[in-house]
């Protein structure tokens, strides 16, 4: 039996576990989606955003920036009786909120990808934790990241929830070092 890290135990976290997180993503949309994602999180539990997950991408449009940024009140109004995703008003208009923010990124940078990796050298930070105890909640990267989308605009991008979308999207490395994936990711650019 492989080990995995300790938070992966069940489905659907396994299968995320297995052949997402960690992984390095460079792609706007992608990028959307998972910082969407972590902040519908925010008093949740992972797992019930993930069976949620087929739910927000129908809703939001396969979380293409371009027409998320284009709901008006009457969609959030209709996202509001969807029982496909997380029903909290803030997290809905944050996400429009948001995807306004990312195309404003995308206008002044070239892309959402390259300004949000710079926050890390262009590269994934890789760290060896022994335990899930060894692994942040926040770091100071994460609270950089946190004060910069704020000033630009986005919500739901406390630092907590940037570090869990900086491990999501592959920009650091939290896999324990007994994980069977802690290797193979290491070696992703």
């Amino acid at each position: 039996m492989q080990r995995r890290c300790a938070w992966a135990a069940d489905e659907p976290n396994r299968t995320y576990h297995d052949r997402e997180w960690g992984v390095p993503v460079r792609r706007d949309r992608r990028l959307f989606e998972l910082l969407v994602l972590e902040g519908a999180q925010a008093g949740l539990s992972w797992t019930t955003v993930l069976k949620k997950r087929a739910g927000y991408r129908r809703a939001f449009a396969g979380f293409d920036p371009v027409t998320v940024a284009r709901f008006d009140p009457a969609r959030v109004r209709r996202l509001l009786q969807d029982p496909g995703i997380v029903r909290h008003r803030g997290k809905i208009e944050g996400t429009v909120v948001n995807a306004r923010a990312v195309l404003a990124v995308r206008r002044k940078h070239g892309s959402f990808a390259r300004w949000i990796w710079s926050f890390v050298g262009g590269h994934p930070i890789q760290t060896r934790p022994r335990t899930r105890h060894d692994v942040p909640a926040q770091t100071e990267t994460s609270r950089l990241m946190s004060r910069e989308l704020r000033r630009r605009g986005f919500t739901f991008v406390g630092p907590t929830i940037c570090y869990a979308f900086m491990q999501a999207s592959g920009m650091v490395n939290d896999h324990t070092v007994d994980c069977f994936r802690w290797k193979a990711v290491t070696q992703l650019a």
